[in-house]
């Protein structure tokens, strides 16, 4: 029963939870928690996602909102620093853990976790079991203050808008919902790819991009909790394409404004602006494969950072497809002032780098027939499982929570040096008093599921439930 949860420390009682010995949170018996979330039957799925809200907004891990914080931004007030937003695809668990020991030894504040409507899909992670394994990994550390959990490329496919634009809106108007409903309080809305260039002027080349974001961002306006503002982020040119510049930024931010106001006066708008400044997500992998040197035009990204700021009041622009640049080039970011940028796949190529080479040659043998739609003809084989072994962060997803511990172990102590590097490089260390000056977190209660039941399942005897 729920009261035996926990050795006592953790009682419910009406469906409220009292929180008796906050130590026994950050043990072995969230470890189990976060196990249940996302492995056990339905049922005991539901009691424990609800459980692990429940104790975040019993001690204050609390899914927040940094809408306020960017907003202080565009008015100049905090500044020097990037906030990196980070995709959370393998080893969710084990790998946010490592995101906020970082965290809280640097007193990092400022940072996102995120997951973007491709990777909910492919991970097989849907918005109520991610909210959940971060909020754990956040309490199995020790982690206090705002949490802030972001739908990144909540994304218009412009295929499918093109064959029936309604079917394809609501699709990511239907998931905006479910994420809302889980906590996502974070959502960049991406309709960059309805961008058409072969429109004979700016406004006519960004018409369909902001209007149809607008709709987006209206509909998620009217979903948000009473007294949440939720950070939305709009997107002028599609991640791989051309570069943007400043001309783009002001059609869209004025076409979208100007659409904002004439559907709904008073409500607000965007609080960031993606643009595209060389990279490539995932980057561009050789036959070898290594992968290729980028030309990141710093240049375009202060620009767009202080129009978008001085102009639209907006934090600056965002940088997608990071991970995977030189080491020398995050230093550069907070210098030019971008507001955001997103890192994925370096994460996932160090978790393939450490499995065992037996899980990963079954991983590939696996893509070889279920993702063999995808090689295109010239692929060498690094190129074609570089390229396609994301797909099998979902089908695999037990066996990788699953790991040996000395694995784990050497994938911790990796993720632990790379996140201080890249947190230090953008500047957020010490930025826990920004975040708690700007950002006021809101405790939202939830009716418990299936009453009275049992609900944390054994974890595995070769799981990770090491203190």
């Amino acid at each position: 029963m729920l009261e035996q949860l926990m050795k006592g420390a953790v009682t419910v009682e009406n469906g409220k939870v009292t929180i008796a010995d906050e130590s026994v949170i950050a043990s072995t018996q969230m470890d189990a928690l976060a196990y249940t979330a996302v492995f056990g039957d339905q049922d005991a799925k539901d009691n424990a996602r609800w459980l692990i809200w429940e104790i975040g907004q019993a001690v204050g891990v609390i899914p927040s909102s940094i809408h306020d914080l960017y907003l202080a931004r565009g008015r100049g007030e905090p500044g020097g620093y990037t906030v990196p937003a980070i995709n959370v695809r393998g080893m969710a668990y084990d790998t946010a853990r490592s995101i906020f020991r970082t965290a809280i030894k640097l007193n990092a504040g400022a940072f996102l976790l995120e997951i973007a409507r491709s990777e909910i899909a492919y991970t097989d992670q849907r918005p109520s079991e991610y909210i959940a394994v971060m909020m754990a990994a956040a309490l199995r550390e020790g982690w206090r203050g705002p949490l802030f959990i972001q739908g990144d490329h909540f994304q218009i496919n412009a295929k499918k808008f093109a064959v029936d634009p309604v079917t394809e809106v609501n699709a990511v108007k239907q998931l905006a919902r479910e994420a809302i409903s889980a906590g996502f309080y974070n959502i960049d809305i991406d309709t960059s790819t309805l961008v058409d260039l072969s429109k004979p002027n700016l406004n006519e080349q960004q018409r369909v991009n902001y209007e149809q974001a607008a709709d987006i961002a209206l509909f998620i306006r009217g979903l948000q909790p009473q007294g949440i503002n939720i950070s939305l982020g709009g997107e002028i040119g599609e991640v791989g394409k051309e570069n943007s510049t400043v001309e783009e930024l002001v059609a869209y931010m004025d076409g979208f404004n100007a659409t904002l106001a004439s559907r709904a006066p008073g409500f607000e708008g965007l609080s960031k602006i993606s643009v595209q400044s060389g990279t490539t997500h995932g980057g561009v992998v050789l036959p070898d494969g290594t992968i290729a040197d980028v030309q990141i035009d710093f240049e375009t990204l202060r620009l767009l950072s202080d129009v978008a700021r001085k102009k639209y009041g907006l934090a600056g622009a965002v940088q997608h497809g990071a991970s995977t640049l030189p080491d020398s080039a995050f230093g550069h970011f907070p210098g030019t002032e971008t507001a955001e940028i997103h890192l994925a796949t370096n994460f996932q190529t160090m978790l393939y780098d450490r499995i065992p080479d037996a899980l990963r040659s079954e991983i590939y043998e696996w893509l070889a027939v279920n993702a063999k739609d995808e090689r295109k003809p010239a692929d060498s084989d690094e190129q074609f499982f570089y390229k396609t072994r994301k797909k099998a962060l979902g089908p695999f997803k037990k066996r990788f929570w699953e790991l040996d511990k000395s694995v784990k172990s050497q994938l911790a102590a990796a993720y632990d040096a790379k996140f201080e590097f890249l947190f230090t490089q953008l500047g957020i260390s010490n930025t826990a008093k920004a975040v708690a000056e700007h950002v006021k977190p809101l405790r939202q209660h939830r009716m418990q599921p299936h009453e009275g039941m049992a609900i944390v399942a054994a974890a595995p005897d070769d799981a990770d439930l090491s203190d």
